[in-house]
């Protein structure tokens, strides 16, 4: 028992909450009393490092001087049997943390290693701190193993204060009662009795030889041992000789004479045959000692009865020679001196054996066998090592143990072992694999959204496992099952099959469906046997195996996984156990592929249903245009175009972007597209109009923003005018093929915007291409805007369209036109959207080639302020419809002219102006500069104005009023005969 005296105890106050743990643990055995023994202050010792560290355990190693392996396990706590026991004693050679501490005299920590008993892992190792005595030597070394890392500089630092209160006791020991063994500086007071016990242990006898003479002189242990009564003893060297073995005598004589001739020592162990009729094992050592005349003259030395032991070792020596492992030892030379008979079987008669070198034994060629015993020899520790044994090509362990005089061998035939090591290595491998390709396969569906990605995957990466060359695909659809994907097989056994498949069939696909478990058809033959109604028609694909697999998902089948293969073939247990994991996987991403596919096709139809379906064949301009959906996720977007005509040819260019994505974007980008055409039919000016659009905007709410560009282009004079409001500008790509974007004033987004926004006239060459594009086309989280218009830029002015032409070339027929511009979109997309990336938004292009109205199909002329302006508006009217062969539209637009110059005169300003346009329609326009807008209002019977208006109405196909800059215009537009 190990007695702690409390700090009330010891009269001093308990630590204080800010005291560090560590000074509180030294203050504790500081002050505790004198009355613990060196084990139990070892012991006391470990518990407070094992605690602060926070460790598993700990053991304290005592030095004893002059031992080949200094350190001896002294103290433990914590530890397992099988821990402790490899640590009992450690040499100078060993790479452990507590010799290590001992070499250095600082303290180590090192992580823990597979050999070791404990279980490594991240963090596990052994602290150890060297006890040093106060004039340096060291004591012992004092270890923990810790599970935290290397330990912080205050566990460090206490460790090392804990070491030299360790020293400070064990240089002050208490009378020793406890379990701690005899240490190390008892040793030298100790050496003499274990000495002592020693000899009286065992008989040993000292001898004395004139060499010269012969005459011998023996005490009387040595006359016992040799069985000699000292009273007849004659003293003559010849007596002794005579009772040594026959069979060891030659061996004695041979030592005795090198000893002699070498001036060296003189040992062998040998029989004596007694006078009594005993034999006895004997070891005799001697020095020769030189005369005066420097030559040898006598042989000083020791004897010793070694019976017990050579019995002992013959009766160890049976139990090694039967043993059903080979053994055998080799000295210190590396000469082989014994081996069993499990040995001779794999080195040869022990005959041929004795006093060979291990490694030159003919037939034993192990590769290596030399260096690594000598590596052993010189480490001083067990070593084991698999080596194929060169004659049998069997696999044996070789253990090479250490002795004082050689090293023993341990030969263990592992083959079998080895052979289900290297069985179970090859299963956990082949499952780690599996484990990892299902892991692969998983992650490959779960990136693959549709229907044909999960087919495409499954194809990729399932086939090639199992060397199969052909898939199908076929999911439930109401009573029937249809083909959703295939792979390995022609166009023309798919044209052949039918794309359903009634439950109710009796086919392979049927059954795994109905039955819920695979169908293995392993031949032709089986499968003509099983199902003689569809296989003629399954023959056609080429295939020689089937496995069928239903695809099973909640409980319920939605569809089956047909895994075809060339020729014939069986499917071990392994196969079906992959093939069920693989069709549980297939199944859960086909379904979410099925839903996938249903939603995506919902959101496509919404998305169209939002867009314009057809663009207008103008006048003025040629369109093309190109939606792209983002390719992540299936919410619909908010991005749409517009191409809307205008009065007097004019045509209004609109694209736009509602932040965001989803139905409620897709709803506000639907209110924008209808309240552009509701605002472009009160032919409101762009800035106008983008003012009424952020209103619209504004009354969504704080979380709606949408960006938009307005262009209007007239074809009479080709000026487009445009407005945006934080939306990228247009790129326009001139008749000469090169291409800018236009300066225009940067207004904030709709719904952030603050009105007026500005506007900006641009003359358009005739030919021109204005390309209107949503930020989806030039930015993405890879791309940012600039570098994205930069790469439009490019494109638009290298793109080659498949007819050669460059994306600025006019073509004279429209529909060709249309037709080149719609494939620079796919150009444009092509280049900067590649078909392969993800992307998160939207992406809309419109494209739009400009026209102007010949010169000769615009007539102008301005008019008076004053009466006569209506009949000069007529005149004007009957020359040029005359000039145009326009003759039966003359009384009607003689009318109309006279109508409207009249109300000018009557209720507007001046100046007037009246124009002509034939184009698809005639159109003719009278402007003044009054704001008055006129309104066609109900004449009563009574009145006698007031009816012009609902005349104009009548006559004309269309009319309308719009704004310009210094007042107003009113046209009409009549058909053309």
């Amino acid at each position: 028992m190990i007695h702690m005296a409390t700090n009330e105890q010891l009269g001093q106050a308990p630590p204080t909450a800010a005291e560090a743990p560590e000074a509180a643990r030294m203050r504790v055995l500081r002050n505790m009393g004198d009355g613990q023994t060196q084990a139990e202050a070892l012991q006391l010792a470990l518990h407070h490092a094992v605690a602060d560290l926070g460790g598993l355990g700990g053991m304290v190693h005592l030095r004893i001087p002059g031992d080949s392996r200094p350190l001896h396990l002294a103290v433990t706590g914590g530890l397992p049997r099988e821990f402790a026991q490899e640590w009992e004693s450690l040499g100078w050679q060993d790479e452990t943390a507590p010799v290590r501490a001992l070499r250095d005299g600082l303290l180590v920590w090192l992580p823990t290693t597979d050999t070791q008993a404990l279980a490594p892992s991240a963090g596990t190792g052994i602290v150890a701190v060297p006890l040093l005595a106060a004039e340096g030597s060291s004591l012992g070394v004092l270890s923990v193993v810790t599970v935290c890392g290397v330990p912080s500089v205050a566990q460090r630092a206490f460790l090392e204060t804990l070491a030299r209160w360790v020293c400070e006791r064990l240089a002050h020991p208490a009378p020793s009662t406890g379990s701690l063994g005899p240490a190390w500086w008892n040793a030298e007071h100790l050496a003499g009795s274990r000495l002592q016990h020693a000899r009286e242990a065992v008989r040993v006898g000292s001898w004395d030889q004139n060499l010269r003479t012969g005459d011998v002189v023996y005490d009387e242990a040595t006359l016992a041992i040799l069985g000699i009564d000292p009273e007849t003893f004659d003293g003559r060297v010849d007596t002794v000789v005579g009772l040594v073995h026959p069979d060891d005598l030659p061996r004695v004589v041979a030592a005795v004479e090198q000893a002699v001739r070498q001036r060296s020592e003189y040992a062998a162990e040998y029989r004596l045959c007694r006078p009594d009729g005993t034999v006895v094992w004997v070891e005799a050592h001697a020095q020769v000692v030189l005369g005066e005349d420097g030559e040898p003259a006598r042989f000083v030395g020791t004897v010793w009865d070694t019976t017990q032991k050579r019995t002992a070792l013959d009766s160890v020596a049976h139990s090694l020679l039967h043993m059903s492992d080979g053994f055998l030892t080799v000295d210190a030379d590396w000469r082989i001196e014994f081996v069993n008979l499990h040995a001779e079987r794999l080195l040869g008669p022990s005959q041929q054996l004795f006093g060979r070198v291990l490694w030159d034994v003919p037939g034993v060629e192990v590769p290596d066998l030399e260096d690594r015993c000598r590596q052993v020899a010189a480490a001083g520790a067990p070593t084991g090592f698999d080596v194929q044994w060169p004659t049998s090509r069997r696999w044996y362990h070789l253990r090479l143990v250490p002795a004082p005089d050689g090293v023993t061998v341990y030969l263990t035939d592992v083959t079998e072992k080895r052979l289900a090591d290297e069985q179970r290595e090859a299963a956990q491998r082949a499952a780690a694999e599996r484990t990892t390709y299902i892991g692969r396969l998983n992650e490959a569906l779960a990136e693959a959204v549709a229907v044909s990605d999960v087919v495409e995957t499954v194809a990729e990466r399932v086939l090639p496992l199992f060397g199969a060359t052909g898939l199908l695909v076929q999911l439930v659809d109401g009573e029937s099952l249809r083909v959703a994907g295939s792979a390995g097989y022609s166009q023309e056994f798919l044209n052949n099959i039918p794309d359903t498949i009634s439950l109710s069939d009796h086919s392979p696909f049927t059954d795994a469906v109905h039955h819920r478990a695979p169908q293995y058809l392993v031949s032709r033959r089986e499968f003509r046997e099983r199902y003689p109604e569809v296989a003629d028609l399954a023959f056609t694909g080429g295939k020689h195996a089937w496995a069928y697999a239903p695809l099973i998902v909640s409980g319920g089948p939605i569809g089956c996984l047909v895994i075809s293969f060339s020729r014939s073939r069986r499917f071990s247990e392994e196969d079906q156990a992959l093939l069920t994991a693989l069709s549980g996987l297939v199944a859960q991403a086909l379904e979410r592929a099925r839903l996938y596919d249903a939603e995506h096709t919902r959101s496509q139809e919404l998305q169209r249903g939002l867009l314009p379906l057809v663009l207008p064949s103008l006048p003025a301009v040629t369109t093309a245009a190109r939606y792209l959906p983002a390719t992540e996720g299936l919410e619909v977007g908010g991005d749409w175009y517009d191409v809307i005509p205008l009065s007097a040819e004019r045509v209004a260019l609109v694209i736009g972007d509602v932040m965001g994505h989803g139905l409620s974007e897709a709803a506000t980008m639907g209110r924008l597209r209808t309240a552009v055409h509701t605002l472009v039919g009160l032919e409101l000016p762009p800035d106008e109009l983008l003012s009424r659009l952020n209103d619209l905007v504004s009354d969504l709410g704080d979380d709606f923003y949408a960006t938009c560009l307005y262009a209007v282009y007239d074809p009479t004079d080709q000026v487009c005018t445009i407005a945006r409001a934080g939306h990228p500008p247009p790129a326009l790509v001139q008749p000469d093929g090169t291409v800018h974007f236009p300066q225009l004033p940067q207004n904030p987004p709709l719904g952030a915007a603050t009105p007026p926004f500005e506007t900006v006239e641009l003359t358009v060459p005739e030919g021109s291409l204005l390309v209107l594009y949503t930020d989806g086309l030039v930015e993405s989280a890879f791309r940012d805007i600039d570098s994205g218009m930069a790469s439009l830029a490019d494109t638009l002015a290298n793109a080659q369209m498949p007819d050669g032409r460059d994306p600025g070339a006019t073509i004279a027929d429209r529909d060709a036109d249309a037709r080149h511009l719609d494939q620079l979109c796919t150009a444009l997309t092509s280049a900067l959207l590649p078909a392969k990336e993800q992307t998160s938004d939207d992406t809309a292009v419109l494209v739009a080639r400009t026209h102007a109205l010949a010169a000769g199909d615009v007539a102008c002329w301005e008019l008076p302020e004053d009466p006569v302006a209506a009949g000069q508006a007529r005149d004007h009217i009957r020359h040029q419809l005359t000039d145009w062969q326009l003759d039966d539209l003359m009384w009607t637009t003689e009318l109309i002219a006279s109508e409207l110059v009249g109300n000018v005169i009557r209720h507007a300003r001046g100046p007037a102006r009246l124009r002509l346009i034939r184009s698809r329609s005639l159109i003719c326009e009278v402007t003044d500069g009054s704001l008055t807008t006129p309104h066609i209002r109900r004449a009563r019977e009574t009145d006698e104005g007031g009816r012009g208006l609902q005349l104009i109405a009548a006559l004309s196909q269309r009319w309308g009023t719009r704004y310009t800059s210094h007042g107003k215009c009113i046209w009409t537009e009549q058909l053309l005969p």
